[in-house]
């Protein structure tokens, strides 16, 4: 079971928009928890634009093409019945006057087409949707993807990069795309627990609020960090004490922040007051998740 001595815990770093520091805090929160001395694994998820990497400069190790299965139809076996197409949720495969036409960028890969077909007119194809990388960056792992220029649907390729998650480690740290739609929910899905990053303006409530919701629906305990807490007003702060959702810990807005941001380098790093910081943080997530 996670959160007992000695199991694995998966941390989502989570946002319900852009800009709120997200990739600060996971960044952090990894290093913290290595120098603690703990086994502790960063997977950035944010497939779209990953960005853990330009502040840990990892050594790559390992770096792997991913692909999706794909419908491959036998025009000579066809016989134009329609069940592929019928089957299909998400208008991938389409059958018009009895010729099967697939929309690869559409497909999920979840094979129910080849499976109806009762003639076995189609089988299984392979299309690439990204990579995935592994690194080193000091004591600990990165794991992060990347994905294809031109590819619409990331959920695969994040699901993927999840799966490259160690099961061996004590702390797994998961960096999610912002927002509230499939990318974010397949990120943080099978969390231990969210780390929900915002920061105290109209706008970051407005899409705090909807974060708490998806997290809400997939059952998830979860508690929020504001950050750059001495900035805009006090709603979020009210909020959260009318929902019963912890603050885990709030961070100034510091220039230093900023400027090591800008340099690429971990602000625990350049400045030890926000090492104990995370320290913190780390040690309120542990006791949250051990409840």
């Amino acid at each position: 079971m996670s959160g007992q001595p000695g199991s694995r815990n998966i941390i989502a770093v989570a946002s319900g928009k852009g800009g709120t520091g997200k990739t600060t805090v996971a960044t952090n929160l990894a290093v913290a928890a290595a120098g603690l001395g703990k086994t502790v694994e960063l997977v950035d998820c944010d497939v779209e634009a990953p960005n853990c990497h330009l502040f840990l400069s990892p050594e790559i190790r390992e770096t792997r093409t991913v692909h999706v299965a794909i419908p491959n139809v036998d025009a000579d076996k066809c016989t134009g019945c329609g069940e592929c197409a019928e089957m299909c949720q998400f208008n991938a495969i389409a059958c018009l006057n009895g010729n099967v036409m697939t929309f690869p960028e559409l497909c999920h890969g979840c094979a129910g087409c080849w499976l109806v077909c009762p003639v076995e007119a189609i089988s299984e194809g392979a299309r690439e949707v990204g990579t995935v990388q592994r690194g080193t960056a000091g004591d600990f792992d990165l794991v992060y993807g990347r994905l294809r220029i031109g590819e619409a649907m990331s959920p695969p390729l994040i699901r993927r990069v999840k799966a490259e998650a160690s099961e061996h480690v004590e702390w797994v740290i998961v960096d999610a795309p912002p927002g509230t739609s499939c990318p974010p929910i397949a990120a943080v899905q099978n969390s231990d627990y969210v780390c929900m990053v915002t920061e105290p303006t109209p706008f970051g409530l407005n899409d705090l609020v909807l974060a708490v919701g998806m997290v809400r629906a997939l059952g998830l305990p979860m508690g929020v960090v504001i950050n750059r807490c001495d900035v805009g007003d006090d709603e979020v702060r009210k909020y959260c004490d009318s929902e019963g959702l912890p603050i885990l810990v709030e961070i100034p807005d510091d220039r230093r922040v900023a400027e090591a941001y800008a340099r690429g380098q971990i602000a625990g790093n350049v400045l030890p007051e926000y090492r104990a910081t995370f320290e913190a943080l780390l040690a309120r997530i542990e006791r949250e998740v051990t409840r």
